[in-house]
């Protein structure tokens, strides 16, 4: 799990298959796809957050690709500034830190190269 201090509170990074666990707070999938074998009750998730995630052309290209990562980062990353929605959830996570533990759950099997990582720094870095 990787952890973050951002507003005097925290940000976590977690995958779904991890046990979730009452440290992690408000649960948020930022997965546009549920992920794969993981029921409702076992994912105890609060809120999907599927329009925060890459576009579907952007995910399909990227295809997990170590070596498309940091094209699929800077791609990534301008969707996330010039979309309005995407603007809307990322200030929306911003408050829920200022009253809690907040971890951003995904699906992916690669622990560093994926969008869950980009998302979190970006996010911390604003």
């Amino acid at each position: 799990m990787v952890l973050h201090k951002k507003q005097n509170n925290h940000l976590r990074l977690k995958r779904i298959y991890e046990e979730a666990e009452p440290e992690d707070g408000y649960r948020i999938l930022v997965d546009r796809l549920w992920p794969r074998g993981i029921s409702k009750q076992k994912a105890a998730i609060d809120e999907w957050m599927k329009e925060i995630a890459p576009s579907p052309e952007l995910r399909k290209w990227f295809g997990h690709e170590p070596g498309r990562f940091a094209g699929f980062t800077s791609s990534y990353i301008k969707e996330l500034e010039e979309d309005p929605e995407r603007g809307r959830l990322a200030a929306k996570i911003d408050e829920l830190v200022l009253e809690q533990v907040v971890t951003l759950v995904y699906g992916a099997k690669d622990p560093v190269h994926n969008h869950a990582n980009v998302l979190l720094e970006w996010l911390v870095s604003r």
